[in-house]
C-alpha cells in the first residue's frame, strides 16, 4: 500500500527490498537443489537399469494378455448369451406382468360383447361400468385401451337405442294383446263373483224361502247352471289360471328402465313411457262406429280398456316410480270420463233390449274387474242407472210391440173352457176367481177374452227383465223393488195405456169389441194387487213398508175404460146417424103409411141387440150408453125436423114421423137395458113427443095461454123451435091447398096459422129483447 502511497521514493524502496527478497529464495533454491542433486542422480541411475527388465516385462504381459484374450473370447461369448437370456428373462417378466393387468380387461371386453350378443343389456352396462372405473385406468396407456374407451359411449348408445327399439315392441304387442289380457282378466272376475255368488247362495238354506213358486224355479234352475258352468269353467281353468305376465312378457320394460337408470336417464324414460301410454290409452278408448250393433263390439272395447290398465297395475307393482299411483289414477280419471261419454252415446243408438242387457252386464263386469285392481268405479255404476232408465224404454218399446200384437190377435170374446184342465190352464197365468162361474158345469165361458191371461203374463214377464237389469247393480232389495215398481208403473201408466187408448181408436173395433175390452180392463186392475205381491215375492220387502210405492194399474184401466165407453157413446151415435142418413121421408105426403119407417125399425131392433151385449158391462155404464143412444136419436131427429134445407112439411109427414116417434118410446118403455127408474128413459123422447103432440092436436090456444108456466103441458116446446116447423107446414098449405074441399075451413085453418105464426114471432122476438 505505501508503494502506491505518494510518498517520495516509495516505489524505488519498494524495487529494492524485492530484489533483496529474490536473491534470498534463490540462494535457497541452490541450497536445495545441491542437496538432493545426489538423489536424483541415483534415481536416473536406478530407472536406467530397470529399463531393460521392464521392456522384458511388457512383452511377456503382452504374451500373456494375449494368450489370455484368446482363452476369453468363448467365455465372453457364452456371457454376451447370458447377458441376453437375462434381458430376455426380464422383458418376458415385464411383459407377464403386462398381460396380467390387460388380460382381465380383454376378459370383461369379451364378455361385454357376449353380454351384447345374447341381448344382455343391462349387465352388459355393469360389464361397461367395471372396464371404465377398474380395468381401464391400470392399461390406460395402451392404444387398444384408448379404442376401448372411445367404443364404450358407442356401446351405450346402442344399448339405449336397442333397448327402446325393444320398448316400442313390447308397446305394439301390449296394444295387440289388450283385448286378450282384458278378455282373460274379465273371464277370472267373473267366474270368481259367480263361484262366490253360487257358494253363498248354496249356504243360505232360506235363500228364496219366500219368493213366488215360479221364481223359485226360474232361479233354482238358474243357480244349477251357473253352478254347472262355475265348476266346469272350474275344472277348465283349473291346470293353468293365465295372468298378464303370462300372455305378455314384461322383461323390455324391465331391462330398459333398468339400462335407462343405470345411465343416468331414468326420468327420460319415464316420461316417454308415460307419454307413449298415454297415446295407447286415447287409441284403446276410441270406438269403433259400428260398436253399437253387436254385443261383441262392446266386449272389445271393454276387454282392451281392462288389458290397458291391467297392465298398468302390474307395472305400478313391479316397477318403482316408472309409474306411480296418482299417475295410473288421473290416466283412469281421464278414461273413466271418456268411457262414460262412449257409453252415453252408443248405448242411446240400442234398441234392443237383450244388447242393453248384455251391456249392463258387460259393463258390471268391467267394473268388477277393474275394481278388483284398485281403480274406483262408482261412476260407472251411476252411468248403469241412466243406462237402465233407457233399458226400460227399450222394453217399453218392445212390450209396446208385444201387446199390440196381443190385441190384434185377440177375437174378444169370452175365453171358452171344456174341461178341467183348460180351466187350470187359464187361471195359471191369471188369477182369476169367480165363485159363481165355479159352481157351473163345464163347458163354460170366463167373462174375460184370450187378451187378459196374455197381458198379465207379459206384464209379469217385463217385471222379469226388469228385475234382469237390477242384478249385480250393488242395490239394496229395497231400491230394486222400488226400482221395479217403478218401471212397471211405467208399462202400465204409458204403454199398456197408450196401446189401450191406440186400440179403442182403430176404426174397426166395433162396440162388441169395446165391451169386451171394458170387461178386460175391469179384470185386468183386479189383478193389479196380484201384481203387487208378485213384486214383494220376489224382492221379499213387504208392500207395508213405508217408502214401498204402490202401482197405477188402477187410473190406466179405469183410464181405459172411460176412454171405452165413451168411444162406445161415440159409434152409438155414428151407427145412429148412419140409420138417419138412409132416412127416406116424403115430407109432401098427404098422410102417413100407418105404420113406422123401415129404417127406424132397424135401427131400434140394432139397438135392442146392442144392448143385449151390454149385459156384462157395469150397469152404469149400460144405462148411461143407452140413455146417450136415445137422446142421440132424439135430437137426431129433432134436427131432421128443423133442417133448414128442409122447406116444407105436409101433415101426412108430421103424422108419418109420430109413427116413427112412437116406435123410439115403445122401445124406450121396453127396457132395453135393465135399471132404469119408471119413464126416465122415454124422458129422452119428451121434446119431441110435446112437439108432436101440440101439431097433432093442434092445440095452439093452450100453448100460447099456459107458455113459460111450470104446469104448462107443453112446457118442452121452444116457441123459435114450432114457429120453424109451422112456417115449413104453411108453406106446403099454401102449395098444396090440401083444404080445397072445404074453402071456409081452409080460410080459416090458414087465418089460424098466421095468426099463431105472428104470435110466435113476438114471443121470439120478445125472448130475442130479453135475452
Amino acid at each position: 500500500r505505501s508503494v502506491y502511497d505518494d510518498q517520495p521514493n516509495a516505489h524505488q524502496k519498494f524495487m529494492e527490498k524485492l530484489d533483496a527478497c529474490i536473491r534470498n529464495h534463490d540462494r535457497e533454491i541452490e541450497k536445495m537443489c545441491n542437496f538432493h542433486h545426489q538423489g536424483f542422480v541415483d534415481a536416473i541411475t536406478e530407472l536406467l537399469k530397470v529399463r531393460a527388465d521392464a521392456e522384458k516385462l511388457k512383452v511377456q504381459v503382452t504374451d500373456t494378455n494375449r494368450r489370455l484374450q484368446d482363452a476369453g473370447k468363448e467365455v465372453i461369448a457364452q456371457t454376451e448369451e447370458i447377458i441376453q437370456c437375462r434381458v430376455q428373462q426380464r422383458n418376458i417378466t415385464t411383459v407377464v406382468e403386462k398381460l396380467q393387468l390387460c388380460l382381465p380387461v380383454l376378459e370383461m371386453y369379451s364378455k361385454l360383447k357376449e353380454q351384447m350378443s345374447v341381448k344382455r343389456y343391462y349387465s352388459a352396462l355393469k360389464t361397461m361400468e367395471q372396464l371404465e372405473n377398474l380395468y381401464l385406468p391400470r392399461v390406460s396407456q395402451y392404444r387398444f385401451c384408448q379404442i376401448m374407451i372411445e367404443n364404450l359411449p358407442k356401446l351405450r348408445e346402442e344399448i339405449k337405442e336397442i333397448s327402446m327399439s325393444d320398448l316400442k315392441d313390447f308397446l305394439e304387442s301390449i296394444r295387440k294383446h289388450s283385448d286378450r289380457i282384458g278378455e282373460t282378466a274379465m273371464k277370472q272376475a267373473q267366474q270368481q263373483k259367480t263361484f262366490s255368488t253360487a257358494l253363498q247362495k248354496q249356504n243360505n238354506v232360506n235363500y228364496g224361502r219366500n219368493v213366488h213358486l215360479s221364481r223359485n224355479r226360474i232361479l233354482e234352475s238358474k243357480n244349477e247352471i251357473t253352478l254347472k258352468r262355475t265348476f266346469e269353467d272350474e275344472d277348465e281353468h283349473e291346470e293353468e289360471v293365465l295372468t298378464a305376465q303370462d300372455l305378455v312378457d314384461f322383461s323390455p320394460v324391465y331391462r330398459c328402465l333398468h339400462i335407462y337408470s343405470v345411465l343416468g336417464d331414468g326420468e327420460i324414460f319415464e316420461n316417454y313411457y308415460r307419454k307413449q301410454r298415454r297415446k295407447q290409452a286415447r287409441l284403446v278408448l276410441q270406438p269403433q262406429s259400428s260398436m253399437h250393433e253387436t254385443v261383441e263390439g262392446y266386449r272389445r272395447y271393454f276387454s282392451q280398456i281392462v288389458g290397458f290398465f291391467v297392465v298398468e297395475d302390474h307395472i305400478l307393482h313391479v316397477t318403482q316410480g316408472l309409474v306411480t299411483r296418482t299417475y295410473t289414477d288421473e290416466l283412469w280419471n281421464m278414461a273413466l270420463s271418456k268411457i262414460i261419454a262412449v257409453l252415453r252415446t252408443h248405448s242411446s243408438y240400442c234398441s234392443d233390449p237383450d244388447l242393453v242387457l248384455e251391456l249392463k252386464n258387460l259393463i258390471v263386469v268391467f267394473a268388477d274387474t277393474l275394481q278388483g285392481y284398485g281403480f274406483p268405479v262408482n261412476r260407472l255404476f251411476d252411468l248403469l242407472f241412466e243406462i237402465r232408465d233407457q233399458y226400460n224404454e227399450t222394453l217399453l218399446k218392445k212390450w209396446s210391440g208385444l201387446f199390440r200384437d196381443i190385441f190384434e190377435a185377440d177375437n174378444y170374446s169370452p175365453i171358452p173352457v171344456a174341461n178341467e184342465e183348460e180351466y187350470r190352464i187359464v187361471i195359471s197365468k191369471f188369477p182369476f176367481q169367480d165363485p159363481e162361474l165355479d159352481k157351473q158345469s163345464f163347458p163354460k165361458k170366463l167373462p174375460m177374452s184370450q187378451s187378459v191371461p196374455q197381458i198379465y203374463m207379459q206384464v209379469k214377464e217385463f217385471i222379469y227383465a226388469s228385475l234382469k237389469f237390477s242384478e249385480s247393480l250393488h242395490r239394496s232389495s229395497t231400491e230394486i223393488d222400488d226400482m221395479l215398481r217403478k218401471s212397471t208403473n211405467l208399462l202400465l201408466t204409458r204403454t199398456l195405456s197408450s196401446c189401450l187408448q191406440n186400440l179403442i181408436k182403430k176404426p174397426h173395433i166395433g162396440l162388441t169389441e169395446l165391451v169386451q175390452i171394458i170387461i178386460n180392463t175391469t179384470h185386468l186392475e183386479q189383478a193389479c194387487k196380484y201384481l203387487e205381491d208378485f213384486i214383494s215375492n220376489i224382492t221379499n220387502i213387504s208392500q207395508l213398508t213405508v217408502h214401498t210405492a204402490r202401482l197405477y194399474g188402477l187410473s190406466t184401466f179405469k183410464d181405459a175404460r172411460h176412454a171405452a165407453e165413451g168411444e162406445i157413446y161415440t159409434k152409438l151415435n155414428q151407427k145412429i146417424d148412419e140409420f138417419i142418413q138412409i132416412a127416406d121421408y116424403d115430407w109432401t105426403m098427404s098422410e102417413s103409411d100407418g105404420r113406422a119407417s123401415g129404417y127406424l125399425m132397424d135401427l131400434i131392433n140394432f139397438l135392442r141387440s146392442t144392448f143385449q151385449v151390454f149385459t156384462h158391462l157395469p150397469g152404469k155404464v149400460a144405462q148411461t150408453a143407452c140413455m146417450s143412444a136415445c137422446q142421440h136419436l132424439s135430437m137426431s131427429l129433432m134436427q131432421m125436423l128443423l133442417d133448414s134445407e128442409l122447406k116444407q112439411i105436409s101433415m101426412g109427414a108430421i103424422q108419418q114421423f109420430n109413427l116413427d116417434v112412437i116406435q123410439c118410446e115403445l122401445f124406450a118403455s121396453s127396457e132395453p137395458v135393465p135399471g132404469f127408474q119408471g119413464d126416465t128413459l122415454q124422458l129422452a123422447f119428451i121434446d119431441l113427443r110435446q112437439l108432436l103432440d101440440l101439431f097433432m092436436v093442434w092445440d095452439w090456444s093452450t100453448y100460447l095461454a099456459d107458455y113459460g108456466q111450470a104446469t104448462s103441458k107443453y112446457l118442452r116446446v121452444n116457441p123459435s123451435t114450432a114457429l120453424t116447423l109451422l112456417e115449413k107446414m104453411k108453406d106446403s098449405s099454401k102449395k098444396n091447398n090440401i083444404f080445397a074441399q072445404f074453402r071456409k075451413n081452409d080460410r080459416d085453418k090458414q087465418k089460424l096459422i098466421e095468426t099463431v105464426v105472428k104470435q110466435l114471432r113476438s114471443l121470439v122476438n120478445g125472448m130475442s129483447q130479453h135475452t
